[in-house]
């Protein structure tokens, strides 16, 4: 059995190889991760500029493990763009690096 593929958001980080792996809430506020079985969902959702790596299930789920998420979204239909840090008050953003090997665009795939 091959292991589950997910195309995930990552946000770059200027200057380096490094991206951070994107996360979101739910409605309710609960942290999860953000996961998407085809590169064209993922630009349904978060639009054609959205960055992504592609990972297994089990290294998404060790990148999430140190942030305290244990949920992964799949497939989610909207993804709300990040909340502007100079407005308002907000909890500092805790991402999990990833290795960007072959940064990939949404737009690349369509």
């Amino acid at each position: 059995m091959s292991p589950i593929v997910y195309v995930v958001p990552v946000r770059a980080l200027p200057g380096r190889l490094l991206g951070m792996l994107r996360t979101g809430r739910t409605p309710q506020g609960e942290r999860v991760g953000i996961a998407f079985t085809r590169p064209d969902l993922l630009v349904t959702a978060m639009g054609a500029d959205q960055a992504w790596e592609e990972l297994c299930e089990s290294a998404l789920r060790g990148m999430l493990r140190p942030l305290g998420i244990d949920r992964i979204q799949v497939d989610p239909l909207l993804v709300a763009p990040p909340v502007d840090e100079s407005i308002g008050d907000r909890a500092p953003s805790t991402s999990a690096p990833v290795q960007a090997g072959t940064k990939r665009t949404a737009s690349a795939t369509t």
